[in-house]
């Protein structure tokens, strides 16, 4: 369970977040691509952030998520300058993919019965034989 605190600071760490990648984005003049910040979690002690992203297409997320772990540091400093009269010390930031909208359009597939994995066997994943 999150404190307030750590609610609040994950608050404050998400939209400072949104404003340095979409900035980021729109000043490598890179086109068809959205990239929001899903959930920002903090940990008790306020040392490690873990971010979830949601980008669309979903098919450039992975080389997204490498680009955005190596520039991490940069991301780190930016969002320090924002945030320095709001927090003492900036937590160390971990970057994730935010997959629960392809989740929920599974569940809706499965509910609506476009995917009966009764009728079709495919759909099941296999065992794995340890």
């Amino acid at each position: 369970m999150e404190t307030n605190r750590q609610k609040k600071i994950g608050n404050v760490l998400q939209k400072d977040l949104v404003d340095i990648l979409q900035g980021e984005i729109r000043k490598n003049g890179i086109t068809n691509l959205v990239i929001s910040v899903s959930k920002v979690t903090v940990t008790t002690d306020l040392s490690i952030a873990k971010v979830y992203l949601s980008v669309f297409p979903q098919d450039k997320a992975k080389d997204l998520l490498e680009a955005i772990k190596t520039n991490a540091p940069l991301i780190k400093h930016d969002l320090s300058q924002r945030v320095k009269l709001q927090l003492r010390k900036v937590p160390n930031l971990a970057f994730y993919i935010d997959d629960s909208l392809d989740y929920i359009e599974k569940i809706d597939n499965a509910l609506a019965g476009k995917e009966n994995p009764i009728e079709n066997r495919e759909l099941l994943e296999k065992r794995k034989k340890f």
